[in-house]
């Protein structure tokens, strides 16, 4: 006796010469599969590390000019300030300098 299409494959599709053991998209009552191994690995365990480097490079791009304007003109300022301060103790701790403030106390 012939087994019925619903039992070799089900989905109403016609059997091929592989049969058809899932059955069409979203209706999988087809018949048990039996020694059928396979195996697989996910697509992030392939390539850890595809992309990182250009990845990292854009990403590190994008987050430094978002945040830019927030530290550099701070940073600029007290170099400048700093810079002016040991300009100025230079010259108040030289020659020239003692001889204009010398007298006075600052």
């Amino acid at each position: 006796m012939r087994p019925t299409q619903y039992l070799l494959g089900g989905g109403g599709a016609p059997v091929g010469t592989h049969g058809k053991y899932l059955g069409e998209w979203g209706n999988f009552g087809g018949m048990k599969q039996k020694g059928i191994i396979s195996y697989g690995i996910a697509p992030n365990r392939q390539y850890p590390l595809a992309g990182a480097a250009h990845d990292a490079f854009f990403n590190t791009w994008r987050r430094f000019s978002a945040q830019v304007l927030y530290w550099a003109p701070p940073m600029i300022a007290g170099y400048y300030i700093v810079n002016w301060a040991i300009d100025k103790n230079h010259y108040l701790n030289s020659k020239q300098g003692r001889a204009e403030f010398g007298g006075q106390e600052e």
